[in-house]
C-alpha cells in the first residue's frame, strides 16, 4: 500500500468520523422536538394540529431556546454571555424566562406560558406540565450563600405546577404531585401529593402515583 493511498484513506476515516459526530446529535434533537410536539398535542385541548403547535406555541418555543442556551451555558465560561443573551431574547419572544443554568428533562409542557419564570438551580424532570405565571424561584440569604449552593426547587417526574403556583428555595416536588393554581410552596410536597394555599399546606399522597404519558 502507497502513502498515497494511506493518507486518502486516513483522510475519508476523519470526514466520516466528523460526520457521524455531527449527524448524532442533530438526529437526537429531532427525536427530542418530535417528542416535544407529541407531548402538547396529548395534554393540550387547543392545540390542533403538529403545524399549530410548531408555529404557535410559545412555551414549546421557550423549551427548545432553552436546550440552545443551556448547551452554550455549559460549554465553558466563554458560553456564559452568548447563553445569557440567547435566554434573554427568548423572554422577550416568547414571555417565559429560563435561566440557562436550568436543568430540564424530556417532554416539558409549559401551557400558555406568559410569566413563567425558571431560576438557574432548578431541576426539572421528565413529562412535567407547567402553567403559565409558575415561578421556580429562590429564597434570598445572602448573594455569596446562593451562588455557592443549589437554591432553586427540583420538580420530579410527571408533576404538574398550576397557575400562578410559586415554589421557592431548593424544595422537592415529588414524582406526580400536584400544585394548586396560586399556591406558594416552601416545603417538600411527596411523591403523589396535593399542595394548595398560600403557604401552601400538603395534602396526603394518593394511594397510587399516576402514570403520566409519555407523549412519545
Amino acid at each position: 500500500m502507497t502513502r498515497l493511498t494511506r493518507l486518502t484513506r486516513l483522510t475519508r476515516l476523519t470526514r466520516l468520523t466528523r460526520l457521524t459526530r455531527l449527524t448524532r446529535p442533530a438526529s437526537s434533537w429531532r427525536e427530542r422536538a418530535r417528542e416535544d410536539v407529541a407531548a402538547v398535542l396529548l395534554r393540550d385541548p387547543a392545540a390542533r394540529s403538529r403545524l399549530e403547535v410548531v408555529l404557535v406555541t410559545p412555551g414549546l418555543h421557550a423549551v427548545w431556546l432553552h436546550r440552545l442556551a443551556h448547551v452554550l451555558w455549559t460549554s465553558g465560561p466563554a458560553g456564559r454571555l452568548p447563553a445569557r443573551l440567547v435566554a434573554h431574547w427568548a423572554r422577550r419572544r416568547t414571555g417565559v424566562e429560563i435561566h440557562p443554568g436550568a436543568r430540564i428533562g424530556r417532554r416539558l409542557v409549559i401551557d400558555h406560558g406568559m410569566g413563567v419564570v425558571i431560576g438557574e438551580t432548578a431541576v426539572i424532570g421528565d413529562d412535567v406540565l407547567l402553567f403559565h405565571g409558575t415561578t421556580l424561584g429562590g429564597r434570598v440569604v445572602t448573594v455569596d450563600d446562593q451562588r455557592q449552593a443549589r437554591r432553586h426547587p427540583s420538580v420530579g417526574d410527571g408533576a404538574v405546577v398550576g397557575a400562578g403556583a410559586t415554589v421557592l428555595g431548593p424544595v422537592h416536588v415529588g414524582r406526580g404531585a400536584r400544585v394548586g393554581a396560586g399556591a406558594v410552596v416552601l416545603v417538600d410536597v411527596p411523591d403523589g401529593a396535593t399542595a394548595v394555599g398560600v403557604p401552601a399546606k400538603v395534602l396526603p399522597a394518593r394511594l397510587q402515583v399516576p402514570q403520566e404519558p409519555s407523549g412519545a
